[in-house]
């Protein structure tokens, strides 16, 4: 480009955004600008710091060609990529196996899922120990969810014989205990006895108090299963490749949930409608921005033209709950959002307006993320663990 600076038209024609979208890139640092001619209000902004924009939005869409890209940024948003067969992420569509998330959300259960990513085979649930009775006396107690599943995850993986069977059709039934154990350890977590007969969604409805809402659980578990290559996923992935057990494999996926980039994005995003809740969704956003440099809940690099994950999950508890406060305070972010800044709500949204409406606390957003995404992190185990190869990538070399 000839000219280091743009006027705000050049800029919003390049970047094919309307300017408030163009005045949120600055604010959020990643877009630098200038006074412009002396005696005008203008202002200039940097080309290359438009060019370098553009550039991450194509790599967020085509990661293989951000692999054949830079090696400096290989790594973010594009390499290494992995073969799988399990989720595809394309057009705006997430699909498992070929199926469509959302679609499948409208009646599938959590078990049939579950059996279409470990087996290929949705109808392969009931050959699955998804009702097993466990036996968890010998497993720490934890006062928060997310702790309580390391815990149990860490002792069954150091003490169920099964976690040692390393024959290729042994994994499904391992996945199984894994995913029961969960939810087991969830039940004994919130104090109530265990229900391992019930649908996996029934049980976590029963552990939070909330039967009536147990369907509203079910599309929220199952838009959530999977989403390719996330960190928590590569982690599970790296760790089946050394030969780990399912249930340490989990482990890794979830310890690397819990960073604010990724799992904990649903806490920032808690805050921000009990914000809103409190003092207004302009007053709300303003103050979240500032504080964490970008909207918490909102905008998807996978997703430039919305989340379908948060549509549908929106629509299921408009549907269920319409008159309820935090939905309505959800709602009133995401058209501001929306207007001001052109940025669409993410499922991390979508998800703390979920809890919030069944009367749960920012706590309950994480368990219920993990719970739904073991669903995931335990096939991409199974799948890595059936190739046989370990992940190790190569680092390159840049110190003196």
């Amino acid at each position: 480009m000839d000219t280091p600076f743009l006027t705000a038209e050049q800029a919003t024609a390049l970047l094919d955004v309307k300017p408030a979208t163009l005045y949120a890139y600055v604010s959020r640092g990643l877009i630098r600008s200038e006074p412009g001619p002396a005696g005008t209000r203008e202002r200039r902004y940097h080309a290359q710091d438009v060019q370098t924009l553009l550039a991450r939005q194509g790599a967020r869409r085509d990661p293989e060609a951000a692999v054949q890209g830079a090696l400096g940024s290989a790594l973010e948003w594009g390499g290494p990529v992995l073969d799988s067969a399990l989720t595809r992420i394309s057009d705006g569509r997430l699909t498992y196996r070929g199926q469509d998330a959302v679609a499948l959300s409208a009646a599938a259960t959590v078990e049939e899922v579950a059996a279409l990513l470990w087996t290929d085979d949705p109808d392969g649930w009931a050959q699955l120990p998804l009702r097993a009775r466990l036996n968890l006396s010998a497993h720490p107690r934890a006062p928060l969810p997310a702790e309580a599943f390391a815990y149990a995850l860490a002792c069954a993986g150091a003490h169920d014989l099964s976690a040692l069977d390393a024959r290729p059709q042994a994994g499904p039934g391992q996945a199984a205990r894994v995913l029961n154990l969960l939810y087991a350890t969830l039940e004994r977590c919130q104090g109530v006895p265990p229900a391992p007969d019930l649908p996996l969604h029934a049980r976590l409805a029963r552990a939070w108090g909330v039967p009536g809402q147990a369907d509203l659980l079910r599309r929220a578990l199952v838009l959530l299963a999977d989403h390719e290559l996330n960190v928590s996923t590569f982690a599970a992935r790296v760790t089946a490749s050394g030969g780990a057990s399912l249930q340490h494999a989990t482990l890794a996926a979830l310890c690397a949930l819990q960073g604010p980039r990724h799992g904990l994005a649903t806490l920032d995003a808690h805050d921000l409608i009990t914000h809103a809740r409190r003092s207004g969704a302009r007053t709300a956003l303003r103050d979240a921005t500032r504080r964490h440099t970008y909207p918490p809940g909102f905008g998807h690099r996978l997703y430039p033209r919305g989340d379908p994950r948060a549509r549908a999950l929106f629509t299921a508890l408009a549907d269920a709950l319409p008159h309820d406060g935090a939905l309505q305070a959800a709602l009133e972010l995401r058209a501001l959002a929306q207007q001001e800044t052109g940025e669409h709500a993410n499922v991390d949204l979508a998800l703390a307006a979920l809890t919030q409406a069944l009367g749960q606390g920012p706590d309950a957003a994480l368990a219920l993320f993990a719970l739904a995404r073991a669903t995931g992190w335990l096939a991409h185990a199974l799948e890595t663990q059936a190739g046989g190869q370990l992940i190790r990538p190569r680092a390159r070399y840049v110190g003196r």
